[in-house]
């Protein structure tokens, strides 16, 4: 689990459990995007976080995958105005 800390101290990452996050102290988490099927596969959509629509992928998993790598290099990588964790 990748953690991006801000100097103001304000920590941000892609929401999981491998640390328990409650331990950083209050939690403010978002929705960045959501993998759905179409008719014609799967998609993540990142227009929550003004991102792009990516797919169509064949799995489910591959859709996941892909929103997890554009989270990861588009919106932990620069700085975020208002999303310290996202899901």
């Amino acid at each position: 689990m990748r953690l991006v800390v801000d100097p103001g101290g304000r920590v941000r990452c892609l929401y999981g459990e491998a640390i328990p996050l409650v331990s950083l102290g209050p939690l403010s988490i978002a929705r960045a995007s959501h993998v759905e099927p179409g008719h014609d596969g799967w998609y993540a959509d990142l227009a929550p976080c003004r991102g792009p629509r990516l797919g169509p992928f064949a799995l489910r998993s591959q859709a996941l995958r892909a929103e997890e790598a554009w989270l990861e290099e588009n919106l932990l990588a620069r700085s975020s105005p208002s999303v310290e964790t996202l899901s």
